[in-house]
């Protein structure tokens, strides 16, 4: 009996390891066979200068600034006028409340959907304290060591510089897109982008539809995705929405030296029920956007990796479980919960009478403002008063990876960057793209800005940078984007 028990375990568990095998195995890659794009003619040096000297022009967006000083964003606009001659003298420039950007380059076919690339002028500000931690001066525009230094060179200067200078090149290449090309680049969008919603729907007046939009977002990762040694591009298809919630409590104020009851008291109503949503989440979930980047990726990794990835029907729990203790990971499976701010009480020996608590939520494509808020209600229980804070929007609609904006971007990446793995992914902040929901068929938000883990602490933190060499690839990269669409794969 006991051998017959051991044989039809022997024979589940091989069968077990067969089907892993062939199903494994028969997980193709996904990655587009595309031939390496033509060796780009550029100087290098004079690009890197042009970008260096927009560093030196401080359109900062502050935290206490309803908007930025008009005057520096018309300096800039002045200066790209002069380094991007062709762009200005062929393309529309529109300037929107003095300060907006709106070019134009009409299209060869009328009838064509057009495309907007985007990139936003405005940088924040540096850290306060931190301006002797810097290599190089965050707003001098230097070029060093191989690298252009400065606040702007990765978000977004870079982009914006780039995206002109491949528009410039082509011009004097005698290129004439087919479909009519926008250029937008709003100059808060460090501030909400009320900037990128104006040209949005002054497109919209124009009753114009894109077939596509590619803004900043997601960049090109070397060393971050475990188990993937070639660099990967994760393309953002989706974007999360936001909205911060306030929770309030009261209760009778008094003297400190006669408390109420345990647990009755405003801060321990509003602590008591912001540690219950800390610790009582919105649910992860492995499917949507998160399923089909993993399941691009698992034919380009080895080992167990690869048999986990490409059988999720069978690990799907054991690797959400592990996704979820790493916060980037975890952030594009569930909507987040995060605890960021408390207020009550003013002085130390008084019950204060009412106290209040903020969450901010990044919401998962799939949830909604709606949905997040029953469960705040539900979590919190009664006698906490849940308001929804003003700014706060759904997340953004997925755009499928056999779109053929979503292909000609593929295509891009593996002509200019060779053996380069590209995924769909979630975008999981905000970016200026989410106003052109209305009008675009795709949103992308994707810039090939090379970076490895030590260098995404750059992003909007000290030191940032992009390297020379880089830069001319951002360049390269919108020009073949622009040459793809002229010439689709067949």
């Amino acid at each position: 009996m006991l051998k017959r028990i051991f044989l039809a375990l022997a024979a589940v568990v091989l069968l077990l390891v067969a089907a892993l095998a062939i199903n494994t195995l028969r997980q193709g890659s996904r990655q587009l066979q595309v031939p390496a794009a033509a060796p780009f003619a550029i100087d290098r040096a004079a690009l890197a200068d042009k970008l260096a000297g927009a560093i030196r022009i401080r359109t900062v967006s502050g935290p206490d600034e309803k908007r930025a000083d008009p005057a520096r964003f018309q300096e800039l606009h002045a200066y790209l006028a002069q380094r991007f001659p062709l762009v200005h003298a062929r393309l529309k420039r529109e300037e929107v409340d003095g300060v907006h950007l709106l070019y134009t380059w009409p299209g060869t076919d009328p009838s064509a959907k057009g495309i907007a690339l985007m990139a936003h002028q405005d940088v924040v500000p540096i850290a306060p304290g931190t301006e002797g931690q810097w290599q190089q001066p965050p707003f001098d525009g230097v070029v060093k060591d191989g690298y252009v230094w400065g606040r702007g060179t990765w978000d977004d200067k870079g982009n914006l510089v780039a995206e002109l200078e491949a528009v410039e090149q082509l011009l004097a290449a005698g290129f004439q897109p087919r479909q009519t090309v926008y250029i937008v680049s709003g100059a808060d969008e460090e501030l909400g982008g009320d900037g990128a919603r104006k040209i949005a729907q002054l497109l919209q007046d124009r009753k114009v539809r894109l077939e596509f939009v590619i803004d900043e977002g997601l960049v090109l990762t070397h060393g971050i995705f475990p188990g993937v040694q070639a660099p990967v591009a994760p393309i953002g298809v989706a974007e999360k929405g936001y909205m911060s919630v306030e929770l309030k409590a009261k209760s009778a104020p008094g003297h400190s030296s006669m408390p109420p009851p345990a647990g009755t008291g405003s801060i321990a109503q509003v602590s008591a029920a912001l540690s219950r949503l800390d610790t009582q989440q919105m649910p992860a979930s492995m499917n949507g956007v998160a399923r089909e980047m993993f399941e691009t990726l698992a034919p380009e990794m080895s080992g167990l990796q690869r048999v986990a990835l490409s059988n999720l029907w069978l690990f799907g729990p054991v690797v959400q479980a592990q996704m979820e203790r790493s916060g980037s990971m975890n952030s594009t499976l569930r909507t987040t919960t995060a605890l960021t701010m408390v207020h009550a009480g003013n002085k130390d020996n008084v019950l204060p009478p009412d106290a209040t608590g903020t969450v901010n939520f990044r919401i998962l494509p799939g949830d909604t403002r709606e949905s997040v808020l029953a469960h705040v209600r539900e979590v919190a229980g009664p006698g906490i008063a849940v308001r929804e804070l003003p700014s706060s929007y759904d997340p953004t609609p997925v755009t499928p990876t056999a779109s053929t904006g979503y292909q000609a971007v593929n295509r891009a990446v593996r002509a200019v960057f060779p053996g380069t793995v590209v995924v769909p992914a979630l975008y999981v902040a905000g970016s200026d793209s989410r106003s052109f929901v209305p009008i675009a068929d795709n949103i992308f938000r994707f810039c090939p800005v090379r970076a490895g883990p030590e260098d995404l602490s750059r992003l909007h933190g000290t030191n940032e940078r992009i390297s020379v060499q880089n830069l001319a690839e951002l360049a390269q990269f919108y020009q073949q984007l622009l040459r793809n669409l002229n010439a689709p794969a067949p």
